[in-house]
């Protein structure tokens, strides 16, 4: 009788005889149930972090691709707040041209009275004086106007750097000096300029007066440059939110997890490692069997 087959546990078609020495049918649902853990312990995680991917071993690829479109997302972001930065210096120097030109839209008003002959040269002296200081005035905003504490009206170039992570693209603006002697690009100058006396074409308040429309002029054309800047800025702004919105999709589709399918595979998992803790005692229990034997 010791040697009868009294039992066919075991897995596929190899029999495997009643024994106290290995429970073979516990071993199997131990393994399984090990597998079972992992794989709710994995499911666990990524309900917690939202992600697909947690670890290399998740989806090496999937990985490799989720990150490389994480680099181009920050290089885009932070190329935006370059050209909003750049945007925002040419702005500062668009809101100084915008007071020189009410300044000189008073020194219009005043060369034009001391150009009449009803005046006399006391009051001429004093609308002088008042256009020394419009001049001085505008010397200072040409000299003191800064951005981020470098001058703004500097004439030289500044580069607007932007990255999308596997290109790179720099935009250069260009403000230029200001000053009474230096208006934009253009040759006019206010220095040697006077009110002390009515004049002529080549002298005095009349001259004067073709001086400051030629300095608006000249202050209209160098914002209209930068108008032109911040316009250009403000496209490559949209088109790289645009993009990081795009990358962003991607990237959320590459890594995000399906949260339906997620809970599903929970459930399901719980209930195998329930049932599986079952078979287990089931399992134990059956070599109990083997005590029938010594009765």
């Amino acid at each position: 009788m010791g040697n009868r087959e009294l039992s066919n546990i075991g897995r596929g078609t190899e029999t495997v005889g009643l024994s106290i020495l290995n429970n073979v049918s516990s071993l199997a649902i131990e393994s399984q149930l090990s597998a079972t853990q992992g794989d709710l312990q994995n499911t666990l995680t990524q309900l917690a972090t939202g992600s697909r991917i947690n670890s290399g071993a998740d989806d090496a690829a999937g990985l490799a691709i989720a990150n490389n479109l994480q680099a181009n997302i920050t290089a885009l972001t932070q190329s935006e707040r370059n050209a909003n930065d750049g945007m925002a210096m040419l702005q500062v120097a668009d809101g100084s041209l915008s007071q020189v030109t009410s300044l000189l839209n008073r020194a219009i008003t005043i060369a034009t009275e001391s150009a009449t002959g009803s005046i006399n040269n006391t009051q001429r002296s004093a609308l002088d004086a008042e256009f020394t200081q419009i001049k001085t005035e505008i010397d200072s905003i040409g000299q003191n106007t800064t951005f981020n504490g470098t001058s703004v009206f500097s004439g030289s170039s500044t580069s607007i750097f932007m990255k999308d992570g596997n290109s790179s693209n720099s935009v250069a603006v260009t403000v230029s000096t200001l000053g009474q002697g230096s208006f934009g690009t253009s040759s006019v100058s206010l220095q040697q300029d006077n009110l002390l006396t009515a004049g002529n074409a080549s002298s005095g308040a009349q001259k004067t007066l073709t001086d400051i429309s030629g300095a608006i002029s000249a202050v209209a054309a160098e914002r209209g440059n930068v108008g032109a800047s911040i316009n250009r800025l403000e496209a490559a702004t949209n088109v790289m939110a645009n993009q990081v919105l795009n990358l962003t999709s991607a990237e959320n589709g590459v890594t995000s997890a399906d949260v339906a399918q997620t809970v599903t595979n929970m459930s399901k998992d719980n209930i195998l490692l329930q049932t599986g803790m079952a078979a287990m005692a089931q399992a134990n229990s059956a070599q109990q069997q083997v005590l029938t034997l010594l009765r």
